[in-house]
This record gives structure tokens, sequence and C-alpha cells, in this order.
């Protein structure tokens, strides 16, 4: 549009000169040919680190992921992406890490130092990911479905249409975790009421999924004794469970009732019934299904 807009040549060239500075300008590092020794000094470190720990290379040799397992057994990757100014400049790293990882570096460093970096900081999380372990292999954990290294929270099945959310602190994992129960108000009242009175015989040299078994008096269900129909309804105005990766965190107080709902589904249904009212932020009226 600018060009067209040139009323002569003198004005054209102007014009033309200015856009590509900014073209170029705007050019990633990775397009501009990298001088020689940035390659000789890439491949000597590869070299000295071990092919054996590289997973991945692209064909411009300007990103690497390499591989680690830690002392459990667990597999894990680091994306390094390297500017043409390496080895001068660190590589941005990229880690499925529940915390920051931020690399220390000088320009005499090489790839091994970021690798003993990375191994020191898988060692530094392996309690962390214990314990998240432990609740994916002996929970049914609703939400979410694939957890990532980097995910500190789940939703756990308690019972029919019962669950709790939990945030983990990766620094802490085994302190008493932040808890949010979904379900209908008679059920996890007393969930509640147990886990606030019994908040002061949390052990921390005991596991997470264990306190929390003691504290609320109850066996977590492993996924394998459940089925989908005993627990994990459909809400019951989308008829859907999953609404954008969401699962119905919303139960109808009724004992006899107790249909699960999304939030979004049910707050959009109540919004259109003139019987509903809204206080703040919390809107109340009666239940789809049984109008209590």
């Amino acid at each position: 549009q600018r060009l067209h807009s040139c009323p002569d040549l003198v004005s054209f060239m102007v014009e033309l000169k200015t856009v590509l500075e900014i073209a170029l300008k705007n050019t990633p590092d990775l397009h501009i040919p990298r001088p020689p020794e940035y390659y000789s000094c890439l491949i000597r470190d590869i070299e000295i680190l071990g092919w054996n720990k590289v997973a991945y290379v692209d064909t411009g040799l300007t990103t690497i992921k390499l591989k680690a397992e830690d002392s459990c057994g667990r597999q894990h990757l680091i994306t390094l992406k390297l500017n043409a100014k390496y080895p001068t400049e660190p590589p941005d790293c990229l880690v499925d890490f529940p915390v920051q990882f931020a690399v220390s570096w000088m320009p005499q460093n090489s790839l091994s130092d970021i690798y003993n970096q990375f191994l020191a900081a898988l060692e530094s999380l392996k309690e962390f990911w214990d314990t998240m372990d432990e609740i994916d292999g002996k929970t049914w954990v609703l939400e979410p479905e694939n957890p990532t290294r980097s995910a500190t929270t789940r939703r756990i099945a308690i019972g029919n249409n019962v669950s709790v959310n939990i945030e983990v602190d990766p620094r802490h994992p085994n302190m008493l975790p932040e808890c949010y129960f979904l379900g209908a108000d008679h059920v996890v009242n007393p969930l509640r009421t147990k886990l606030n009175n019994n908040m002061h015989l949390w052990d921390p040299e005991i596991s997470l999924l264990q306190n929390l078994k003691d504290l609320l008096e109850i066996d977590f269900p492993p996924r394998a004794v459940l089925e989908k129909s005993d627990f994990a309804k459909d809400c019951g105005i989308c008829y859907a469970y999953r609404l954008d990766g969401s699962t119905p965190d919303q139960v109808c107080d009724e004992p006899r009732c107790g249909q699960p709902f999304h939030q979004a589904c049910l707050y959009e249904w109540l919004q259109g019934l003139p019987s509903s009212r809204q206080s703040f932020n919390v809107i109340f009226g009666a239940c789809p299904y049984c109008n209590k």
C-alpha cells in the first residue's frame, strides 16, 4: 500500500529501501548463515557430551533435544534453541518442569554444563514427581486427562459425582496441598469438616496421598474398579461429558437427584429463567432436572 501511494520514482525507491530494511530486521536468526566457528564448536560440544544423549537435532543445527533419565527411570527432554552467537550466548532452554529452569552460563561453558544442570534439576524435583506418579497410579484422575510433568494440579474422583481438586507445591510436595471439593453440599461438607478437624494430623514423613486418605478417612477408588457411568456422568444440559476441555463440576444439592452440570451450561441455563436471581457473581435457581 505504501509503495502504491508513491508519487514518483525517487519516493518509490526510498519507500522500497525502508520496507526491505524492516523485513531484514524481522528475519529470524535461523535464516542468517552462521559462521563456521559456530558449527565446529557445536559439533565438538555434542561429541564431548555424547551423541547417545541427543534425541533430535534439526538440519540447520539450531535446535537440539537432549534426553535424560532420572534416578526413578522417568524419561525427560530438554530442548535447546541456539542463536548464532553460541557459545558466547547461552541457548534458550525449554523443559517440562513445574518450576522455572534458569541456566547458569559463561562463554567458556558447553552443552555438558547445561546437561549437568538439567540432571541436577531433575533430582531436585524427584519427590514432586514421585508424589504425582503415586496419585496418577493409585487414583482415578479426572483432570488433566494426560498430565504433563509440569502439571501441579489433579482432580481426583472420590465417589459418585464427588471429587477433590488439589494443587501441589512442587518445592514442598509432601506438605498439605490446596484442596477444593466438587460435588453436592451434603456430600462435600462432611469432607471439608474432616479435613479441617484432622489437619493437625498431617505427617510430612508419609506420602501426600496417604495423608489425604488419613485426614479424609476415605479410600480413593482406583480407575480399575469404576466405570465411567458410575461416576463421570454427562452434563444434564448439553449431554456431553467434556465441554471445551472441562468436565461437569456443579452438582444438584438434592440427594435424590445429584445431576451434574458444566458450570458454563448451568450459568447460561439459569440466566434465561425468570425465576432465577443473582447476588454479586453467584446465580441462584432451580435444578433443570428436579426443579429443587
